[in-house]
């Protein structure tokens, strides 16, 4: 026998990759200049900062779980019966009916991830395709890389505040598609589809005979001005309707998603059982944190909502106002979330050639790490988050404006200039 050999690893594995990872990876964190801290726009992820602290009501609630010590087991894979029942009375109440949704149309998962998931394996096999945003949040890609599914992306116009550009839809459906996934408010984009946008785009989906997984992890979060307008509210198609309470309830650690089954028209009956099946796979999110979910509905405040917007409001509108009169940006203004997308006049800049060059000279000299569009389908456009404290953001704000100023081509014949006239 050989002692020469070696285990390869699976087809699975080498399917699942992460856009983001492969593009980060290159961006070099170990060299940035000795005299500035680096600001990190980066991550979408509230806690990171200090400044955006889970509601207490949430904290007091989970240590009241832990202290009755009833919720350290198993539950149901499916989630347990008094999480199910909070979540589907929200729901309900906000349909104008306290009875509208019941438990067993809400199932729970290991994060808003680990329901998307569950939802797209509950509606396709491999070689079936679903219809994607781009830009969009890039695990939608690599949980089709993992299972053989198809991404096929349609467009969001900048032009128009991110909306679904519909011929593009048509363009991306075919015979193979099973279902389209709708992510309102956005991640990458910031962007809060209007009610008769979302109309339009969900009656697509119901001439199609679509389900749609309507990502709506950010739901509820928009800035002054703006409504948000949940998929289920404007068809009687089938919607999956998917939250959690990583980012509302700012606690991504937490790690407990769900997805609300919105199905007037009973079309979703046989992927009931499917979803069940699934969720059996690692038998159930958090119990801690499930078992809590009735105590943070009922306890936090509403003003704590509120107030969170605002604050990522402010935040927002400083990047937004120091991009807008930076020459060499584009950005396009957000209206929820906790992002914003920036179009980088690339003409503009001498020696950078696309989005992917822009990030990473600028982590090299000014110590900011932003996202290149790239990884969201979206070249020449980069991503921010807005959740650092104020202060930090205009630091990062004056470095991206130096940076460009740097570069500029303005500054280049600038330079020539002088050099002439000496």
């Amino acid at each position: 026998m050989s002692a020469d050999w070696t285990v390869a690893s699976s087809n699975t594995a080498k399917g699942t990759t992460n856009p983001i990872r492969e593009i980060v990876d290159q961006l070099d964190f170990n060299n940035l200049p000795k005299n500035k801290e680096l600001i990190s726009l980066s991550i979408g992820d509230p806690t990171k900062f200090g400044n955006l602290p889970v509601p207490k009501a949430a904290v007091k609630s989970i240590l009241e779980v832990l202290s009755d010590g009833d919720n350290n087991g198993y539950g149901p894979s499916f989630g347990l019966p008094k999480a199910r029942t909070a979540i589907a009375e929200r729901y309900s109440q906000a349909m104008g009916r306290s009875d509208f949704y019941g438990p067993m149309d809400v199932y729970l998962g290991s994060g808003c991830s680990d329901v998307i998931n569950l939802t797209m394996c509950a509606l396709m096999d491999a070689g079936d395709n679903i219809l994607v945003p781009a830009p969009g949040f890039s695990l939608y890609e690599t949980i089709c890389g993992r299972y053989g599914f198809e991404p096929k992306f349609y467009n969001l116009d900048p032009a128009r505040q991110w909306e679904v550009d519909i011929e593009s839809l048509e363009a991306a459906y075919d015979e193979r598609t099973k279902c389209i996934l709708l992510n309102n408010p956005s991640n990458p984009c910031g962007s809060v589809w209007s009610r008769e946008h979302m109309e339009r785009v969900c009656q697509w989906a119901y001439e199609k005979q679509l389900p749609i997984i309507a990502d709506e992890i950010y739901a509820d979060m928009v800035f002054k001005g703006e409504t948000f307008t949940s998929a289920r509210e404007v068809t009687t198609g089938p919607v999956f309707v998917l939250g959690g309470l990583a980012k509302q309830w700012l606690a991504p650690g937490w790690r407990v998603g769900w997805g609300v089954i919105h199905d007037p028209e009973h079309k979703l009956d046989a992927v009931r059982g499917a979803l069940i099946s699934l969720t059996q796979v690692i038998l159930g999110a958090n119990t801690i944190c499930q078992a809590a979910i009735p105590a943070i509905f009922r306890n936090t405040p509403k003003n704590f909502y509120s107030n969170l917007n605002t604050t990522l409001n402010i935040a927002a509108n400083i990047l937004y106002d120091a991009f807008e009169a930076n020459e060499c940006l584009n950005p396009v203004k957000p209206q929820g979330a906790m992002y914003i997308m920036v179009g980088i006049e690339i003409e503009k800049l001498h020696d950078i050639d696309d989005d992917i060059q822009f990030c990473a000279k600028l982590l090299a000299e000014e110590a900011v790490a932003c996202l290149p569009g790239t990884i969201f389908k979206c070249p020449n456009f980069f991503r921010t988050v807005v959740c650092p404290p104020p202060n930090q953001l205009r630091y990062a704000a004056q470095r991206i404006q130096d940076f460009c100023d740097r570069h500029s081509t303005n500054n280049t014949e600038e330079e020539e200039t002088v050099n002439i006239i000496n």
